[in-house]
């Protein structure tokens, strides 16, 4: 800063010394502006470059907008390319399942019934060709359904709830030498099943089991049912017997619940209704053919084949 001022005030006297010497004004002027220019030029006098300044204008905002989730595939809806008339004549099945969805029958309901005709076979082939009886078709069948809706775990609980008690009656009617005739004996029993099964029920938000306290009707008939093959069994043959056929009952609904849960096979039935329901009808077509011996038959004689 002090040198700014020695600087000017040199300008100063020379100016004043010039102007007394009577140099015209015109060149006092010119040799000012020419030693400005030079003091600029070597660095002496800042100089500041004016640059534009930038005008102020709205910057758009991002603004952050939820993204609308990803709708879960209904493999039963049509796909967008055209269908022609062939298709749906030899797909009749197939677009009637179509349009019941669409109606509002839960496509749930479609596959356990587009199943069964799988299940019962499969509880064939365990009595003709593997040897596992249980009682009959139907109770393996339904007892697989109440599987699916209950879970194995509660289904086989309540099973063993209503055996024991039906048993239990069963014994306590022995021991007292109560006589009834087979239906009044069997109402009674049921009676009882009820009760254990109401108490079962009443205790679910007590012990905070959500799983069993949802246990639909369907599945306590069911049960019910099942625990009535077993008293007749055990009243006409033997305890044996019916433990036996009880287990094996289990192992053939156990089965039949794995094939109504196995994903690749719920969609096949789904998609390919037509194919699924010839392919079960020629196999169990060739199954009744069958007359061989069984597999479990073979392992009790397996020292007289042998010999």
């Amino acid at each position: 800063m002090n040198l700014y001022v020695e600087i000017f005030k040199s300008l100063y006297v020379t100016i004043y010394v010039l102007s007394i010497r009577l140099i015209p004004m015109r060149k006092i002027f010119g040799l000012l502006f020419f030693m400005v220019i030079l003091l600029a030029s070597s660095g002496f006098l800042p100089v500041s470059a004016v640059t534009p300044s930038p005008s102020l204008s709205p910057t758009p905002t991002a603004t952050l907008e939820p993204t609308p989730g990803v709708p879960p595939v209904d493999i039963t809806q049509k796909s967008t390319e055209s269908l022609g008339p062939l298709e749906k004549l030899f797909n009749p099945v197939k677009y009637a399942i179509r349009g019941a969805v669409e109606a509002g029958v839960p496509a749930n309901t479609l596959v356990l019934l587009l199943l069964l005709p799988i299940v019962t076979f499969v509880v064939a082939f365990s009595r003709n060709v593997v040897g596992i009886r249980g009682f009959g078709i139907f109770l393996p069948a339904a007892l697989s359904v109440v599987f699916v809706a209950t879970g194995p775990v509660v289904g086989i609980g309540l099973f063993l709830v209503i055996v024991a008690v039906s048993t239990l009656i069963r014994m306590i009617l022995r021991k007292l030498k109560v006589k009834l005739q087979y239906l009044p004996r069997m109402s009674f029993i049921l009676w009882a099943v009820v009760i254990a099964v109401l108490g079962v029920l009443f205790l679910a938000p007590i012990l905070n089991f959500p799983a069993l306290a949802n246990v639909s009707i369907f599945a306590v008939l069911v049960l019910i049912l099942l625990a009535e093959e077993f008293s007749r069994v055990q009243l006409g043959k033997s305890a044996k017997t019916a433990v036996n056929l009880t287990f094996e009952t289990l192992i053939l609904s156990l089965i039949s619940y794995f094939f109504l849960t196995l994903e690749p096979l719920r969609k096949y039935v789904l998609l390919k209704p037509e194919a699924s329901l010839t392919m079960v009808a020629v196999a169990d077509l060739i199954l009744g053919k069958y007359t061989g011996l069984r597999v479990m038959e073979f392992y009790r004689f397996r020292k007289l084949i042998k010999s």
